[in-house]
């Protein structure tokens, strides 16, 4: 059976720099329908603007392909708006956190800091998740 998880916007540029890496791991578990990533509008945009930054130089293709791949087999979930109470480290990561808590998922992620453990979120590295879905 396949595990959910909201995959951060990080891992997925991991991936693509580097195939074969540790990230790259994780993209392809979703490939293989092992991990299905959790996703909202809010997630998927910033995925598309992320991957097309002419800094990254990442061929299109290989873009599209993991948008594709994330559109075919995601789960989708509606999140509730940001509220400035929570005085996040970084209020753009709140889309990733509010799906992870509507789907009930870890957020895997290359930056744990920003994912503040009283939020009530479960956190893992893709080296960690890699390990649990052995």
């Amino acid at each position: 059976m396949a595990s959910l998880a909201v995959v951060d916007t990080n891992i997925l540029v991991s991936a693509l720099l580097k195939r074969g890496s540790i990230p790259d791991r994780v993209a392809l578990a979703i490939r293989d329908g092992i991990c299905l990533p959790v996703v909202c509008a809010e997630i998927v945009d910033e995925y598309t603007d992320v991957l097309r930054r002419p800094r990254f130089g990442f061929l299109e293709r290989d873009v599209t392909e993991i948008l594709d791949l994330f559109a075919a087999q995601a789960r989708w979930v509606r999140i509730t708006p940001y509220l400035p109470v929570l005085k996040l480290p970084d209020p753009a990561d709140w889309p990733f956190i509010a799906a992870a808590l509507a789907a009930d998922c870890p957020v895997i992620t290359g930056n744990v800091r920003h994912f503040p453990q009283r939020i009530g979120v479960q956190v893992m590295t893709a080296k960690q998740w890699v390990e649990q879905a052995r």
